[in-house]
């Protein structure tokens, strides 16, 4: 090797012509270019790149742009201060010359201080000339590429701009016929558009219009390169702004393209240029963008997935779009990424599950397209991204107890405390997760905790199973009222609906006619809002003005309906044959067995409680309207008291005998689950149950605590006015247990010894 070196000293130009041509061969190879930098050979290769011989031009630049590819070699050139000679070989008549100057100049200007070296040498102006040159056309692509790399110098690009060059620049791309010249000028665009500052400058010179000429290009290069131009010139406001005018509906065009390539790079726009900006969002959706990212959804590529998934949940986060798009079934399209092995997909996928799932029919479909079980599973996802936006997903469709159900049954809950369990592994999203599903199906809260507050609403369908440990499945409603009765724990059911097939009055014939697995449908609402009672004055231990006793409107306040009471009448004047009543009840008898067996034509409901109806009834009458929070509690405790068999002595408590009647409840229902209303002899956790069920039917805010030996109560927060602090401050508010057994209606203070002796054995 440094024999062939030694060879460029002399000044035969033959000799030089045969030495350069070696080394330009063994340059090629990387063990070669290493011994040529060793021995020193980059300094005479430069010197001979002015040599008049052409042969010797050529091969000398050719192997130095073999040695420029490496790291060193680039330093070297640098420091023999390279860039000049190499700029004058843009001169050459020899358009293979001209190119390999060209290819040197785009890999050594990758770094910083060359550019400045070539800025420095009036390196743009000989890069111009090229560009303006049409017969050096087939340059013209590599000239672009040098000239990228110079754009991502501020100072350069100042320079380039003061001069006017930078507009010859953008109209050159635009006008240009050659497809790689359009490509490589806005791939220049995005490479140097990272920069802010350079964003800004593009942005004073109209890059962005150049850019939307691009869109238009036949050649799908060209596309998917202004496309990329766009997504980052978007970070600048002004840019984000101008597109929304002109590029939005291009980009939806060609959203439609047979290109994936051009799909996903036009995804990839819309989802930077939607990306916290409403106005593009809607300019998205106008331009009827919202079917042909759906169809995207079903991609093979998965960035044009992402993408796509991207930009919908940003248009899902305005409500009339939200529904557009559920009418173009978005929760079935979603079933594939969700489903996917990509996280970023399955990331996107559960975000865009989050944003559009904000409504009851939103979950529905999800439900019944087969979504949540991938949503679940995402949960155990070892990606961080992807758990989170699951878990936001699962908060957001467990915001109705169908759906609670349905993810308990699928193993969320479980997952969610394993999750929140690790340090690591938890987020804000999953501990919100696991509540909201708790909080939503608060018969399996009540369950796993034994505690609901007083901003847990029992709802109709309610049921108290009794306590269970952490990770044991509580069955659902029906599968419990279609099990034979056993000597395990009644099952109390809150149920304020009535069915169309009422149950007669007496007890006998109740349990002859109630079958708990035939069809029901529900009448309408129970609840009946008074807006009368909107404010209430303190007394001495007045209750507190509470978030719960301030909505006495939100639907909590119920009375039987008026279809109810019709239904009730026009029963007593129809007068049955014998032979017709046998008949109906052996149709109701059946119809347990036709349900239990699956039936299409029959939707299950859970067993109506009349008597219940009855007490909400009366409570909403006699107790909703007194205005006096100490009273109507009084009198709610009462009530309750009486409705359970009434007030009983500590000492009588064992021969009170509501067991015996529990049991008889059973066999009487052919069910282990027991309607609240037809126990007519309860005991603590009876009682506490039906007064947190109808205080919150009247808005009264009361809490449900399970205790140990069927204990259980219910507490409230009154107000103490001889405890007032300064002028115009509220008095603090104190927690009371309330007596439903010994003394109905007596409050006491929480830890006091008389609430210690009615909460613990």
């Amino acid at each position: 090797m440094s024999s062939v070196i030694a060879q460029l000293a002399p000044e035969e130009v033959l000799i030089h012509e045969f030495a350069t041509l070696c080394l330009a061969n063994m340059s090629a190879e990387y063990t070669s270019k290493v011994q040529i930098y060793e021995h020193g050979g980059l300094e005479p290769l430069i010197r001979l790149l002015a040599s008049p011989d052409p042969d010797v031009k050529k091969n000398s630049i050719e192997c130095i742009y073999n040695l420029a590819q490496d790291f060193q070699c680039r330093a070297m050139l640098q420091e023999l201060n390279a860039i000049p000679s190499i700029l004058d070989l843009l001169k050459s008549e020899y358009p293979i010359i001209q190119l390999l100057a060209l290819k040197t100049l785009g890999v050594i200007t990758n770094d910083k201080e060359a550019r400045a070296m070539l800025r420095d040498n009036q390196g743009v102006d000989h890069l111009i000339k090229v560009l303006e040159t049409k017969e050096l056309n087939d340059l013209h692509t590599e000239a672009l590429s040098v000239m990228a790399n110079c754009l991502e110098d501020m100072d350069t690009l100042v320079l380039i701009q003061q001069t006017g060059i930078l507009k010859k620049l953008l109209s050159f791309a635009e006008n240009s016929t050659i497809p790689d010249i359009q490509k490589n000028a806005a791939k220049a665009i995005t490479k140097a558009a990272y920069d802010p500052e350079i964003r800004k400058l593009f942005h004073e010179q109209e890059v962005e219009k150049c850019l939307v000429a691009l869109l238009g290009s036949e050649n799908d290069g060209t596309k998917i390169a202004a496309c990329q131009a766009i997504s980052v010139m978007c970070e600048n406001s002004g840019s984000k702004e101008f597109f929304n005018n002109q590029g939005i509906p291009q980009l939806i065009q060609l959203l439609k393209s047979d290109s994936e390539e051009v799909r996903e790079a036009a995804a990839l726009a819309l989802a930077n240029l939607t990306t916290c900006n409403t106005a593009n969002v809607i300019a998205a959706a106008e331009a009827d963008g919202i079917d042909p990212l759906i169809n995207i959804l079903s991609s093979n590529r998965d960035g044009a997935i992402a993408n796509a998934a991207t930009v919908l949940a940003n248009m899902a986060m305005q409500e009339p779009l939200r529904v557009k798009m559920q009418n173009h079934d978005v929760m079935h399209a979603l079933l594939g990424p969700l489903c996917s092995a990509n996280t970023v997909v399955q990331s996107k996928a559960a975000l865009m599950v989050a944003t559009t799932a904000c409504d009851v029919e939103a979950r529905t479909e999800l439900r019944n397209s087969g979504g949540l079980e991938p949503l679940v599973e995402l949960l155990c996802s070892k990606n961080d991204e992807v758990r989170r936006h699951a878990s936001w997903a699962v908060m957001v469709c467990a915001n109705d107890e169908l759906m609670a159900v349905e993810l308990f049954r699928l193993g969320a809950l479980d997952i969610l405390e394993e999750i929140n369990l690790s340090v690591s592994r938890k987020n804000k999203f999953s501990e919100a997760a696991y509540n909201k599903l708790l909080n939503n199906y608060l018969s399996l809260k009540y369950s796993l905790t034994g505690y609901l507050s007083s901003s847990n609403i029992i709802n109709d369908g309610f049921y108290d199973y009794g306590r269970i440990n952490p990770g044991t499945k509580l069955l659902p409603l029906k599968d419990l009222c279609l099990q034979e009765p056993s000597d395990l724990r009644a099952v109390l059911l809150v149920n304020s609906k009535s069915s169309d097939v009422s149950p007669p009055a007496s007890m006998e014939d109740k349990s002859s006619d109630i079958g708990y697995g035939r069809s029901i449908s529900s009448s309408s609402s129970l609840r009946r809002v008074s807006k009368e009672k909107t404010n209430y004055p303190f007394s001495t231990r007045s209750g507190s003005p509470t978030e719960d006793k301030l909505e006495p409107t939100s639907g909590r306040n119920t009375a039987v309906s008026k279809s109810t009471t019709k239904e009730k009448g026009s029963r007593k004047g129809r007068g049955k044959k014998e032979e017709e009543k046998v008949k109906e009840e052996e149709e109701v008898a059946a119809a347990p067995k036709l349900t239990g067996e699956g039936s299409p034509d029959k939707e299950w409901y859970p067993p109506s409680d009349l008597d219940f109806c009855v007490y909400v009834d009366e409570v909403t009458k006699s107790i909703f309207p007194i205005t006096n929070i100490e009273e109507q509690i009084e009198a709610l405790a009462k009530y309750v008291a009486e409705k359970m068999g009434g007030k009983v002595s500590k000492e009588k408590l064992h021969d009170f005998g509501w067991e015996l009647h529990i049991s008889e409840l059973k066999f009487q229902l052919k069910s282990n689950v027991v309607p609240i209303g037809q126990i007519k002899k309860g005991i603590f956790y009876h009682r506490a149950l039906l007064f947190k069920a109808l205080a919150d039917k009247i808005g009264i805010g009361c809490s449900l605590v399970r205790g140990e030996y069927g204990r259980a109560w219910n507490e409230v927060k009154l107000m103490n006015e001889s405890r007032k602090g300064l002028i115009g401050a509220l008095p603090p508010l104190e927690v009371y247990v309330v007596d439903l057994m010994f003394h109905p209606g007596r409050l006491m203070k929480l830890r006091s010894k008389e609430a210690d002796l009615y909460r613990y054995l």
